[in-house]
């Protein structure tokens, strides 16, 4: 086991890639202590990708990538501004309810921080705020992408830890809603504190606008149930609505309904049993497709193609960290490290909240020197086993998790959007990173209340009778 861990911290310390040093320490313990034939190692690893959840990695990263093509990113930031742009703060605010919509769509932080939080910093410095505090606040807002469903993190963590992926994304919505008031009750303290005032006049045809697009999707699922309760098959019913909500779009042009129809789509067909998770993303993919070659005609095949490759490119490394990863989980559980960390952890307390602060411990400082992807399909084997000692639901340990997580991407050294938006804002690294830490009080304030109240994260799926 040292010899499992220690040179893959070494290979990390001298700048290895993840995935390298995870193959590359996991083949030397192999060599050294030949636990299994090589053929058995092999095949470890291709069983680590060989996972039908594993489908909805690439469809939910193109469909991402096709989302920002088609426009869809400036029609929501359009549709934000209208909505509370005229509050204190407004563009800051603008971007959290922005990354609230968009997170619906791409389910990757780096996707919400290099697709709309791109637009949000140009507007906020283009409107006199201080270059720090546009990139704080996207940073901020682009960790609720993997919160909302969909959720790619949620899908890694459902297939490792063989817990529904519906329930994840379901388990999402309200610890999602309260990161939201939370970044919005910071900024409103903080425009309170540095006289920042509204960026666009109060216009009550504007609110009116914005608010009436809320309510033509919210229309959706009304309009499916009526028809449905006068005696139409559901099928039939959600195709009706379908298409008049598509015709009432083209005749008045909304600006982001058919936008903000995708996380509807999405949740509504999973909690329908249309589709699984994985399908969703095929659905959101085809969803995508419509508004930019359909609704908008934003596409064309030189962007296609694009997506395409970038689509490509992602899921490379995606499933190339899963696969190093996986044969160093699977060394792991064969050289009994979980077992003794789970009787070490044991030792310590028989208290849960005592445990769940350690593990948050633990996360907020892997996530500082560890991928999001690799550090869930090493963690979660060993700590599951702990957590089911403690009777943690296994969907509440996933939130905690990926929220922590979500937090490493924001600190250095590895911390991958710090690096998106250093680029993006033409910041130092240094700056960047004393930007963004005034904004670490709301998610931290949020990881206490998601880690302490196990409600939060599990009356939505319970409900649905999701989880029991």
């Amino acid at each position: 086991m040292l010899v499992l861990i220690g040179s893959f911290l070494l290979l990390m310390l001298v700048g290895a890639p993840v995935a390298v040093a995870l193959a590359t320490s996991s083949l030397l313990y192999l060599v050294i202590y030949g636990v299994a034939p090589d053929i058995i190692a092999a095949q470890r690893m291709i069983a680590g990708v060989e996972s039908f959840p594993l489908l909805a990695v690439p469809f939910f990263v193109l469909a991402g990538n096709l989302m920002n093509i088609a426009g869809v990113t400036g029609r929501i930031y359009s549709f934000a501004l209208a909505l509370v742009g005229w509050m204190k703060g407004g563009l800051a605010q603008v971007n959290v309810i922005g990354s609230v919509v968009f997170s619906g769509m791409s389910g990757t932080a780096l996707a919400d921080a290099a697709g709309i939080g791109t637009i949000e910093i140009k507007a906020m410095r283009d409107h006199g705020y201080p270059v720090e505090a546009a990139v704080g606040v996207t940073a901020a807002s682009a960790t609720l992408g993997p919160i909302f469903p969909p959720s790619l993190p949620f899908v890694i963590y459902g297939m490792m830890a063989n817990v529904s992926i519906g329930a994840l994304f379901m388990a999402g919505i309200l610890p999602g809603l309260v990161m939201t008031g939370l970044m919005m009750a910071t900024i409103a303290f903080f425009a309170y504190r540095r006289g920042w005032g509204s960026d666009t006049p109060f216009s009550v045809r504007r609110l009116f606008a914005a608010s009436l697009e809320i309510l033509v999707v919210l229309a959706f699922p009304v309009a499916v149930y009526a028809l449905y309760a006068a005696g139409l098959s559901l099928n039939i019913a959600v195709g009706l609505a379908l298409i008049a909500l598509i015709a009432l779009d083209w005749y008045y042009d909304f600006s982001a309904v058919m936008a903000l129809m995708t996380p509807v789509i999405l949740i509504g067909g999973m909690t329908m049993g249309w589709f699984t998770p994985t399908e969703a993303a095929m659905a959101a993919v085809i969803w995508s497709l419509f508004l930019g070659l359909v609704r908008y005609r934003t596409m064309t095949l030189r962007t296609l193609v694009k997506a395409s490759f970038d689509t490509i490119e992602t899921t490379a490394s995606v499933l190339f960290i899963v696969t190093a990863a996986s044969i160093f989980a699977w060394l792991l559980t064969v050289s009994q490290a979980a077992a003794l960390f789970s009787d070490f952890v044991f030792s310590l307390t028989d208290d849960w909240w005592t445990f769940l602060i350690l593990v948050n411990l633990l996360l907020l400082v892997v996530g500082c020197f560890l991928d999001t992807i690799a550090a869930i399909t090493i963690l979660v084997p060993i700590l599951m086993p702990v957590a089911a000692r403690y009777g943690i639901d296994p969907v509440h340990l996933g939130l905690i998790i990926t929220l922590n997580l979500m937090i490493g991407l924001l600190t250095p050294p590895v911390g991958m959007i710090l690096f998106v938006l250093s680029r993006i804002s033409k910041l130092s690294i240094e700056r960047t990173t004393w930007a963004i830490l005034p904004w670490l009080v709301p998610l931290v304030a949020a990881l206490l209340l998601i880690t302490f109240i196990p409600q939060i994260t599990l009356w939505l799926p319970t409900q649905l009778g999701l989880i029991r």
